[in-house]
């Protein structure tokens, strides 16, 4: 593995961790007592680090929804196990034999995830650059970039439009069962605009921006938010109306009634 990644590890054991599924590690804790999340976790933030930079270098007059959605490309988990597959890296898998026989060498969220472990692994290994050419170098030779669906893109592009603020996605992971489910949250400012879930927090941010979008994009959303301020003021909606107002109106019929009512 050492050899296919181009990194002599200083530290051999990071490597094993980030080759280690949970399943492995439950089963088998006295040869790789420590699974691959935490290092999942690290690069997946190292790698939007190297893609914010090499789009910002390679696109110097793009905007920032553009490389958004370049860069959502460039992370997505088909593109990350595609990457994982070039290395042949679910045959150096630690897997619990139960995900082994059920195809687990194979599962893209799988592979994806070992892939961001790996980076992880390298850049505390031998650092930021080690970590830059090992993902840029595979990216670069992928016959293109392998593109999911870009709720994440299409999402922010709306938002800005119609509110000018930028979309934010609030993630964190849990067990659930064999493998860990994330969820997502993408806020445009304090309001939550749609939840996700998923086996990677790409999944799980993706599909918070599909259920976003498919809100924002149906009419009736529209439709519920705007009326109850049209209508109150043309008096079209009763029931709606403030409590204020009754009591006003009763304020005004009071004054217009005799003296001994109002002394009363």
């Amino acid at each position: 593995m050492e050899q296919k990644i181009g990194v002599a590890f200083r530290n051999p054991e990071l490597l094993r961790e980030a080759l280690t599924h949970s399943s492995f590690a439950n089963e088998s804790p006295q040869v790789s007592p420590r699974d691959n999340e935490r290092l999942e976790y690290l690069g997946d933030a190292v790698l939007q680090l190297i893609t914010a930079e090499y789009l910002f270098k390679l696109r110097p007059g793009a905007e920032e929804g553009e490389m958004t959605q370049l860069r959502s490309s460039m992370v997505n988990t088909n593109t990350l196990a595609a990457l994982a597959e070039e290395l042949g890296l679910g045959d150096y898998l630690y897997l619990g034999k139960g995900i082994a026989r059920g195809g687990g060498r194979g599962l893209r969220s799988l592979l994806a995830n070992a892939f961001e472990a790996v980076l992880g692994a390298i850049f505390l290994d031998a650092g930021y650059d080690a970590a830059y050419h090992y993902y840029l170098d595979r990216f670069r030779a992928l016959p293109e970039p392998i593109q999911d669906e870009n709720y994440k893109g299409r999402l922010q592009q709306l938002v800005q439009e119609r509110y000018g603020l930028t979309p934010y996605y609030d993630s964190a992971g849990s067990r659930g069962g064999r493998q860990r489910e994330y969820t997502a949250v993408v806020y445009a400012g304090a309001e939550p605009l749609g939840t996700g879930h998923g086996p990677t927090k790409q999944a799980a941010e993706q599909e918070a921006a599909r259920n976003a979008l498919a809100e924002l994009e149906h009419p009736h959303r529209r439709h519920h938010a705007e009326p109850a301020e049209a209508a109150t003021p043309a008096g079209e909606v009763a029931p709606a109306a403030e409590p204020e107002r009754p009591r006003r109106r009763s304020r005004r019929s009071k004054k217009a009634e005799p003296e001994p009512v109002l002394v009363s």
